[in-house]
């Protein structure tokens, strides 16, 4: 069996079963206007990460590899935003207020599209989450589940929030979760390195961190040179 170099150790590559998951790199977070630029935040952060998800995006395309992505939104009556969520960080927009881009973490406003540079093709899930993790009150497990999935390549934004959340969810579920160091980010690059951190630590107690081409060399090396 191959495997994608990592910290703590190898990570090891599965015959199949393998899935890149791309965690709401949506404009309402990565856009002036959007929700992460009302809250205070510099988005440059987040946008530095795009050419490296999109080189995993168009790798993982050419192997004919599964890609999952998420965005984080509510319908519009937002039925299922608890008030405390609303109203939590005591700024001058909050979800569901209209912005530059449309209503605020609203689903299907213009704010709430995955980014130009990501755009999905057709067959190409996209998890509309309600919460910070990408399994809460989603059917991304009953779907990875029919793909018969195990292992999953995990990028997108904020490291420390969505990103780790569902980190943290997938491997009490018994994934084997991969997370790519350059092709996540946060507001707070102290905040990212924390996370990167806890993810590998006690010998990888929440999974595994490489790089954008470590990643794709191995997948190359295991799904292309070996076939």
């Amino acid at each position: 069996m191959l495997t994608i170099p990592a910290q703590p150790y190898p990570y090891p590559l599965p015959d199949r079963g393998i899935a890149l998951l791309i965690i709401d790199m949506q404009r309402d977070f990565l856009e002036s206007g959007g929700f992460g630029a009302a809250l205070g935040n510099d988005v440059r952060p987040l946008r530095s990460i795009i050419p490296q998800v999109q080189a995993l995006q168009q790798g993982f395309r050419k192997l004919g590899l599964p890609i999952f992505q998420t965005i984080e939104g509510h319908p519009p009556d937002l039925s299922n935003c608890p008030p405390s969520k609303r109203q939590r960080g005591n700024s001058a927009l909050k979800i569901g207020d209209l912005g530059p881009m449309g209503r605020i973490l609203v689903l299907n406003e213009p704010g709430n599209a995955i980014i130009s540079e990501l755009t999905p093709l057709p067959g190409e899930p996209v998890i509309a989450k309600p919460g910070k993790g990408a399994f809460y009150a989603t059917d991304l497990a009953d779907q990875l589940q029919t793909q018969a999935i195990t292992h999953l390549i995990v990028t997108g934004v904020t490291t420390e929030v969505c990103v780790q959340t569902t980190l943290r969810e997938a491997n009490d579920r018994g994934y084997s979760c991969l997370l790519v160091e350059d092709a996540t980010a946060s507001y707070f690059p102290e905040f990212k390195q924390a996370t990167l951190d806890m993810v590998i630590s006690q010998g990888g107690i929440i999974g595994w961190r490489s790089t954008t081409d470590q990643v794709l060399q191995s997948l190359t090396a295991e799904y292309i040179e070996t076939s």
